[in-house]
């Protein structure tokens, strides 16, 4: 984040405030504008969109869904840490992004203990980027720990596990990864396991299974988060009438606007509201549009959910995954993946430096800095709160 808060005016000229408790995590007075003749100082906190807007680099991000660790534990490990913060944490940094949730995922070429394995070694990873670049990131398992890290100018990380299939039939290692610092879970990806079918597998309109259902209590108990993207639209169902926390979409985007399975539908978006839930929405072009995905076409999707949903429901989760297939494609490309293209991108929208594109075509679109502030960062961390204070 920049080290003090950029303004624009409707005029054109940009100011800057040096104060340093003027960051995107507090309440800000407005600098004074060098526009000359034009310049004026105002104090009011809430200045008039007609006068002067936060610049869109402004703004903080809560990120949802990034997969860069399947691209750490492809180095050795003595490079896990240095990797990071040459290749990842200026991307993060010139995107604005605040907290970032790290996804475990395992590609389906691995298998049982094999699967099992990768998934502690990417935790491990995380742990050790942490230890590593403690000046400018902090592995977080709570609201506290992540106001803190903020309060210290770090990056939040939080971990994420994306697909359990290598968990089954042992619930009790639910509790392993709790204690070692996750705290949102997705029981599946693509296909199909012991706990649940993906969305790909609705044709067979499978739900959780008996063992899925346990898991989900388990989730529950321990204080995590349950994560409904990727889950098939059966298994949705099934969470929304069973559970008894709220969940997050951590990576969905709208299917009134693209039919896709891993979409969610207004019937869906309105359940997760109403149980005080997020839906963050999904970048990946192929979820946006059929084809030629703008960043257009991902603001109607926020704005769809945020009118479907409400103001309070409706967060981010890039899933920025262009550099990951670059690097481990094809193998990453299995099952699941025949109905889109997940290499293609949105122009400028690659990866988290340039998150503020979004910001920019909100701002066109009229969006209150308020309400964008809410849709980028608030909204997850209230959740984030109520269940992992």
């Amino acid at each position: 984040m920049p080290s003090g808060l950029i303004w624009t005016t409707t005029s054109g000229c940009d100011t800057t405030s040096t104060h340093p408790s003027d960051t995107a995590m507090g309440s800000c007075t407005p600098p004074i504008a060098n526009c000359g003749d034009s310049a004026m100082m105002t104090t009011s906190n809430s200045p008039s969109s007609e006068q002067l807007r936060l610049h869109p680099s402004s703004f903080e991000f809560v990120d949802t869904h990034n997969d860069l660790l399947m691209l750490v534990v492809k180095r050795p490990r003595e490079r896990w840490g240095r990797y990071f913060r040459d290749n990842w944490l200026p991307q993060l940094k010139a995107g604005g992004v605040g907290i970032q949730v790290l996804a475990v995922y395992v590609d389906h070429t691995l298998f049982g203990e094999a699967s099992l394995r990768e998934i502690f070694r990417m935790i491990e990873a995380a742990h050790v980027i942490a230890a590593e670049n403690a000046d400018t990131v902090r592995l977080c398992t709570g609201r506290a720990e992540i106001d803190r890290a903020r309060a210290g100018d770090r990056i939040a990380l939080v971990l994420a596990i994306e697909g359990c299939g290598a968990f089954a039939p042992n619930l009790e290692l639910f509790g392993q990864v709790h204690r070692l610092g996750v705290r949102m879970i997705s029981l599946v990806h693509m296909g199909r396991n012991a706990f649940a079918d993906a969305s790909d597998q609705d044709a067979a309109h499978g739900g959780l299974t008996s063992l899925g259902r346990d898991a989900l209590g388990i989730i529950e108990s321990l204080g995590m988060i349950f994560d409904i993207s990727h889950l098939g639209a059966f298994g949705v169902d099934d969470v929304l009438g069973l559970a008894e926390q709220p969940m997050i979409a951590s990576h969905s985007s709208a299917r009134a606007l693209r039919d896709h399975h891993r979409n969610l539908t207004d019937r869906q978006l309105r359940s997760v509201a109403e149980r005080n839930g997020v839906v963050c929405v999904n970048f990946m072009a192929s979820f946006l549009a059929t084809s030629g995905a703008t960043v257009q076409h991902l603001a109607d999707h926020v704005e769809h959910i945020r009118a479907v949903a409400g103001p309070a429901h409706v967060g981010i989760g890039p899933d920025f995954v262009a550099e990951v297939f670059a690097e481990v494609a094809p193998a990453t490309v299995g099952p699941g993946f025949a109905d889109f293209d997940p290499i293609e991108t949105i122009d400028g929208l690659e990866g988290p430096s340039g998150l503020p594109l979004l910001t920019e075509e909100l701002q066109r679109r009229g969006w209150p800095d308020h309400d964008i502030d809410t849709l980028h960062r608030t909204n997850v961390l209230d959740l984030l709160g109520s269940i992992c204070p």
